[in-house]
């Protein structure tokens, strides 16, 4: 089990899906979020999820859920809100949308976030900027960066002290935005 805590980034406003892609159904269970927490909370000792509301039925520890302290649509928010919650050095941070992560890639990651503040992920097509490990020590140029209206993580990351892990199974990131990505979801696993 991993120490340092895992959150799950589930505010967004699911705009190309045009609905809430959180609460789809996947694999053997009620929602997307539902998965990905149950499937995180065998590699994490402590899972959270990050969102603007409560929408989660299946959650019984509603201290699971951080709430964004802003209604602005930003994962720079989440994080504000994440860290200021959970005051601990280092957060995996993941979406949602990316069910596929492996154990594998995730201790992959965490072992290469050591001496970094932002440790991603990054396959031959993207680098993927809300997979990873995020220290404490950028709270201040979040902070800084949500005061100027900057809401781009990968502003952020190209600022920092960061480290990439280059992966190459692109499958394993796949994000699901939209209607198609869904079905190809379901399909292929």
């Amino acid at each position: 089990m991993q120490n340092l805590p895992c959150v799950i980034l589930s505010g967004g406003r699911s705009s190309r899906m045009q609905e809430d892609k959180s609460l789809l159904a996947f694999k053997n269970y009620n929602s997307l979020i539902e998965f990905q927490y149950s499937k995180l909370s065998k590699i994490f000792s402590n899972v959270y999820i990050s969102s603007k509301v409560d929408k989660f039925e299946f959650l019984n520890d509603k201290s699971k859920i951080i709430f964004d302290t802003n209604n602005i649509f930003s994962p720079m928010i989440a994080l504000q809100s994440i860290f200021t919650k959970l005051k601990t050095k280092k957060i995996f941070i993941i979406t949602v949308d990316n069910p596929f992560i492996t154990k594998e890639t995730i201790e992959n990651l965490i072992k290469s976030s050591d001496n970094f503040d932002i440790t991603l992920a990054q396959t031959p097509q993207k680098l993927h900027n809300l997979c990873g490990v995020f220290n404490i020590n950028i709270l201040d140029d979040i902070n800084k960066n949500i005061e100027n209206d900057m809401h781009k993580i990968n502003f952020m990351v190209k600022n920092s002290n960061f480290n990439v892990v280059e992966f190459f199974d692109e499958d394993e990131f796949l994000n699901i935005n939209t209607k198609e990505d869904y079905k190809l979801a379901v399909s292929k696993y």
